[in-house]
């Protein structure tokens, strides 16, 4: 990757209705973002009937259904990936969808995807990993509620079933929505890559756009962030989504940071160099010198522009003889 890779996360935010998933689409597009990625499922592959919703889920959702019941109503048939990935070839956006069991790992492994993302709730699925590590792909994988121990382990469970290292790039993640900011730990992607050696990212479930543009300035390869047409819909990811406008703001954003972290070199820039004799000083007569006189502390100074005798050479000028006449503020020459 040259630059940032930005997925627009619309996850299950379309509420299950494929028109609304193929809308998403445009936004994504339209806002700049490199991928726009889904969420397959067949919630009855991994989802027990008895299985809680999280505090969050209950808040936008209610608590009279269970997890299971709320998922079935949001999940599009996993028929609609197909039409989805054609679409978003039409838009001229890379699809990605991210599997929650392992049918749904075979029907996505059917549209030829060239990329898998994990989930953080699968990090500790060994079958699971084990299944996506042998189609030996890349594989995004998020970290959420997990240790570097938990981490490495499932890094260890692809690379032996098959998937090159490289080949991994390691987001780190936290998965309450919204996520406080006071937890969400920015340094810990660093901790990630120094102690693994793998390229990071960072999913965001913060509200608004500065902590994703914060993790690229800190060196996040991969951005990925939930959007939604409309805040106010109905489901348990959108309050803490990004309306389109905000997508859009968050790309430009990160876009003109990339642009603004450089190359690491310590020069003038393009844009500056023609600022050097404006800005910096020469060294000047502070009064009236005479030919013969000898330039002392009390007789120069150094005044703008920077066209004539660089103020790093006063010592070399201190106590030597004025060859002509100088006027005040004239340069002065040796």
């Amino acid at each position: 990757m040259s630059r940032v890779l930005i997925i627009a996360e619309a996850g299950v935010n379309h509420n299950g209705n494929i028109e609304l998933a193929k809308k998403m689409i445009v936004v994504a597009k339209e806002s700049g973002a490199d991928m726009v990625k889904f969420q397959t499922a067949i919630p009855e592959l991994s989802i027990t009937k008895s299985a809680p919703k999280a505090a969050y889920q209950k808040e936008t959702t209610g608590r009279n259904e269970s997890q299971l019941e709320m998922s079935e109503k949001i999940h599009l048939p996993l028929t609609a990936y197909k039409e989805l990935k054609k679409y978003a070839n039409q838009q001229g956006i890379l699809f990605l969808s991210t599997p929650f069991d392992l049918k749904s790992i075979d029907a996505l492994k059917k549209l030829g995807l060239k990329c898998y993302k994990i989930p953080s709730g699968e990090i500790t699925n060994l079958p699971y990993l084990r299944k996506i590590g042998r189609l030996r792909k890349k594989v995004i994988i998020s970290t959420g509620m997990a240790t570097i121990k938990e981490i490495k382990e499932a890094l260890s469970i692809l690379i032996k079933a098959g998937t090159k290292k490289e080949d991994i790039m390691v987001l780190h993640c936290n998965t309450e929505y919204p996520t406080p900011y006071e937890d969400v730990n920015l340094l810990a992607m660093l901790t990630i890559r120094d102690k693994l050696g793998v390229r990071v990212g960072y999913s965001d479930h913060t509200q608004g756009i500065e902590i994703p543009v914060a993790a690229v300035s800190l060196g996040a390869s991969i951005i990925e962030k939930h959007f939604t047409l409309d805040k106010n819909m109905a489901g348990p990811d959108h309050k803490a989504s990004l309306e389109p406008h905000e997508l859009k703001a968050m790309v430009l954003a990160i876009r003109n940071v990339e642009k603004a972290l450089g190359n690491g070199i310590k020069k003038p820039s393009k844009s500056e160099i023609k600022n050097i004799p404006i800005v910096r000083k020469s060294i000047v007569a502070a009064r009236d010198i005479k030919k013969g006189e000898r330039f002392t502390e009390a007789n120069i100074t150094a005044k703008r522009p920077g066209t004539g005798l660089n103020p790093m050479l006063w010592d070399r000028v201190v106590g030597a003889i004025a060859r002509i006449d100088f006027h005040r503020d004239e340069m002065i020459s040796l």
